[in-house]
C-alpha cells in the first residue's frame, strides 16, 4: 500500500503543480489550498530548504493536510474542513534571539567584504539599501574602511533558523562615519535619530478612493462562517488607475496568482513590506529599486475579484497590520515618544561595537 504520508524537500525548479503531479495528488485540492493561502501567499515562492509534507486518508487517498516547513521557527499547515475546503494555520515560534557582532575591513567591494566577514547575502544587500542615499558604494568605499554590524539571530531548540535582524550598523570611512540603528517603530535612523529613508505615504494612489472593504483579520466568511482574514484594505477604483509605491524600497515579488491576480511586493528597509493585488498591468521588475510615490502599476480586476479595485497590504515584522491606522514612519526623525528608548538602545549598541560591553538586553 502506498504511504499515507509523503515528504518532499523543495529543489530548484520545483512548482506546486509539478509536485502534485509527481505524487499523483488531486489538483482540485491544490486549487482549494491556493484559495486558502491567498491571505498569506506563503506558497507563491517555494525555496530550497522548504519542505512539503502531505497527509492522506489511508483508505480514500484523499489529501487531508499539507504542511509547508519554511524554517524551524515558521511553518504553515493547510487542513481540509468538513465542507471539503481548506483552512490554514500559520505557526510562528518566537525562539531565542541571540546578539552577534560582525566586524570587517573593506577588501574589494563592500558586498563581498561583508560576505567574507560572515554576513548573509540578504544582510549585505539590506545594509547597501539602508545607506543608498548616503553612500555610493562603488565610489565612496575604499580598501581599509571598516564596518561593524550588530545583529540578532533566531534559534529554535538550539538550531539556527536562518532568520536574523540587523540592530545596528557603523561604516567607518577615512573621513566620515555612517550609522544606522533600528528603532521600535521598525525604521532605521542614524545615531542622532535622523531617518535614513523618507517617510511613508498613507495611501497608494494620488487621490483618495472609497474603501470598499476594510482590514479585518477576524472577518468571517459569509457562507461558511469560518474565519477568513482580510489582511489588507480594498479601494474601489477604475481599472487603469495609477498605483504608487508608498515608500522607498526594493521590489521583492512580481507574480500572477490565481486568486490574488497580478501583484507586487515591495520591501521597505528592514521591517516593512507592502503588497498591491489584483493589478491590471505591472510597471516594475523584481529587484528594482523604487521611490516613494513612484508609479509601479495600473489597478485592475485580475484574480478572484468581484470588481475593479486595489487590494493594499502593509506588513510590519512579518505580520499584516491595518495600513490606514498603523504606526508607520511619517516624519524624518525618531518620534518624540520613542526618543529616550532609542537613545538608550544606541548607547548600548555603540558600547558593544566599541568593546566596552559584552552583553546587552535583547528586545
Amino acid at each position: 500500500m502506498p504511504p499515507s504520508t509523503i515528504v518532499h524537500d523543495i529543489e530548484p525548479g520545483d512548482s506546486l503543480i509539478g509536485i502534485f503531479t509527481r505524487f499523483d495528488l488531486d489538483c482540485g485540492a491544490l486549487n482549494l489550498i491556493l484559495e486558502a493561502d491567498e491571505p498569506l501567499l506563503a506558497l507563491d515562492i517555494l525555496r530550497p530548504g522548504n519542505t512539503l509534507t502531505f497527509h492522506l486518508d489511508e483508505e480514500s487517498r484523499c489529501l487531508e493536510e499539507m504542511e509547508l516547513f519554511i524554517h524551524p521557527g515558521n511553518r504553515v499547515v493547510y487542513r481540509r474542513a468538513d465542507d471539503g475546503s481548506f483552512t490554514y494555520e500559520e505557526i510562528i515560534l518566537p525562539g531565542d534571539w541571540q546578539i552577534d557582532l560582525v566586524e570587517g575591513e573593506i577588501n574589494g567591494s563592500f558586498y563581498l567584504s561583508a560576505i567574507n566577514a560572515g554576513l548573509s547575502q540578504k544582510e549585505a544587500a539590506q545594509i547597501t539599501r539602508l545607506f543608498k542615499e548616503q553612500i555610493t558604494f562603488s565610489r565612496d568605499i575604499r580598501a581599509g574602511d571598516r564596518f561593524q554590524v550588530v545583529r540578532t539571530l533566531q534559534f529554535v531548540d538550539e538550531t539556527f533558523t536562518g532568520q536574523s535582524r540587523i540592530e545596528g550598523v557603523r561604516i567607518l570611512r577615512r573621513n566620515r562615519v555612517h550609522s544606522a540603528f533600528l528603532c521600535e517603530d521598525g525604521n532605521y535612523y542614524d545615531q542622532n535619530g535622523e531617518s535614513l529613508m523618507r517617510a511613508f505615504l498613507r495611501y497608494p494612489t494620488a487621490q483618495r478612493y472609497r474603501i470598499s472593504s476594510s482590514f479585518n483579520p477576524a472577518r468571517r466568511h459569509p457562507v461558511t462562517g469560518r474565519v477568513a482574514p482580510h489582511n489588507g484594505t480594498d479601494f474601489a477604483m477604475p481599472t487603469g488607475t495609477p498605483v504608487l509605491s508608498t515608500g522607498d524600497g526594493v521590489v521583492t515579488r512580481v507574480s500572477n496568482h490565481p486568486y490574488a491576480g497580478k501583484y507586487i511586493e515591495i520591501r521597505h528597509g528592514g521591517d516593512y513590506v507592502t503588497r498591491y493585488l489584483h493589478l491590471h498591468r505591472i510597471l516594475v521588475n523584481k529587484g528594482q529599486s523604487v521611490k516613494r510615490g513612484e508609479r509601479i502599476a495600473l489597478s485592475g480586476n485580475t484574480g478572484r475579484s468581484t470588481g475593479p479595485h486595489l487590494h493594499f497590504e502593509l506588513h510590519v515584522r512579518g505580520r499584516p497590520v491595518n495600513p490606514m491606522k498603523a504606526d508607520i514612519p511619517m516624519t524624518a526623525s525618531v518620534p518624540r515618544e520613542r526618543r529616550a528608548q532609542f537613545d538608550q538602545r544606541v548607547t548600548e549598541l555603540l558600547s558593544l561595537m566599541d568593546g566596552t560591553r559584552e552583553q546587552i538586553a535583547l528586545r
